[in-house]
């Protein structure tokens, strides 16, 4: 009995070392993909840049080395680092944060169908946007900024939800899911009222509501990179929390975890983390529901390993989305309305293959 339980024992501890590398290969294996890709995709377009002309630009701009850019005339200067770059810089961080704050609301609301937008704070982030192109584009009566806008509405949606879920019988993961579904279904009717005001100027409403990635530069960049890594800081500081509060709040509170405090700092920071990328980028759907849910299907559900490996399958999924939507289509097409047809069909086959498994474990 004492040799079948060592043996038993070590087929654990040989499983789980190999599951780890499996991980840490992973991790290390996309962050070198993330670097090539950054480098890769900004010499992609209808300009005819070559790989070592944009590796020349981007290391003599970074290092100040004007060396490295005397080959390189000003147009095409230009179009790599400040048309080409931003784009590419902020959509990998607005991948890597819907992914990280995906894998953070499935954990903390114990659903794997959770993302980033069930609490309501992407359509909270739309009506601020909504808002703020109504009345400056359209009726042109006051000059509100769309990206500060849609933040305040992120922020503003965030502490409604969590005030009702308060009143509820306590902030728990039930009772923020419903919360979430009626203040989301209010302001989509606010959203409604405010495209059918629009009339037939509704078009630029309309564009930044299916998520797009045009035309950002280094401000958006400045907004974006800080609030990511911030925010994935502290989450990744609470991935055992997370896991802990991933089994019950009862096991949790047993085991030492202060709940309310520790939901309380994963809401926020998942939150912040989802306003920003939303106020960016507009609604990009299903990178936060698709990406953590495959990790955990093909890979591990411990947050210490599935945080990172979310941040950057999320930073390069989203890129390859974008430079696809940029360069394979004739006009481009807003990225959100081409990570919704790839992200689709790929949930509904991995949600209908774990049934069809349940089925035949039942």
């Amino acid at each position: 009995m004492r040799q079948a339980s060592e043996c038993s024992e070590y087929t654990e501890l040989n499983t789980l070392f190999k599951k780890r590398k499996r991980c840490r290969n992973f991790v290390i294996t996309s962050f070198v993909c993330w670097l090539f890709l950054m480098v890769y995709f900004t010499n992609l377009g209808e300009a005819n840049i070559g790989f070592a002309q944009v590796l020349r630009i981007i290391l003599g701009k970074v290092s100040g080395n004007q060396e490295w850019l005397v080959s390189s005339p000003l147009g095409i200067q230009a179009i790599v680092w400040d048309i080409r770059l931003p784009r590419i810089i902020t959509g990998a961080f607005v991948g890597m944060g819907l992914a990280v704050s995906g894998a953070v609301f499935q954990s903390l609301l114990m659903n794997p169908l959770a993302d980033p937008y069930t609490i309501g704070i992407s359509t909270g982030a739309a009506l601020g946007a909504s808002v703020a192109i109504y009345l400056t584009g359209i009726l042109q009566i006051a000059t509100i900024p769309i990206l500060p806008a849609a933040f305040v509405g992120s922020i503003l949606t965030l502490l409604l939800v969590t005030s009702i879920a308060n009143r509820s019988r306590g902030m728990n993961a039930a009772n923020l899911i419903i919360a979430g579904i009626i203040v989301s279904s209010i302001l989509s009717a606010g959203i409604s009222f405010i495209k059918n005001a629009a009339g037939e100027e509704v078009g630029a409403i309309v564009f930044w509501l299916m998520g797009s990635l045009a035309s950002r530069t280094w401000n958006h960049v400045l907004v974006i990179v800080p609030v990511v890594i911030l925010c994935s800081l502290v989450i990744f500081r609470y991935a055992d929390e997370l896991n802990l509060l991933g089994t019950g709040e009862d096991t949790a509170r047993g085991l030492g975890v202060d709940v309310k405090r520790v939901r309380r700092i994963l809401l926020v920071a998942a939150s912040l983390l989802t306003a920003a990328c939303v106020s960016v980028s507009g609604i990009i759907g299903f990178v936060g529901l698709v990406i953590p849910h495959l990790l955990r299907f093909g890979f591990t559900s411990d947050n210490r390993q599935l945080l990172p490996m979310s941040a950057l399958l999320g930073a390069n999924l989203l890129l390859f989305a974008d430079n696809l939507a940029r360069v394979a289509f004739a006009s481009a097409i807003p990225v959100g309305v081409l990570t919704t047809l790839m992200g689709g069909p790929f949930f509904l086959y991995l949600f209908i293959r774990r049934g069809d498994r349940g089925g035949e474990a039942a």
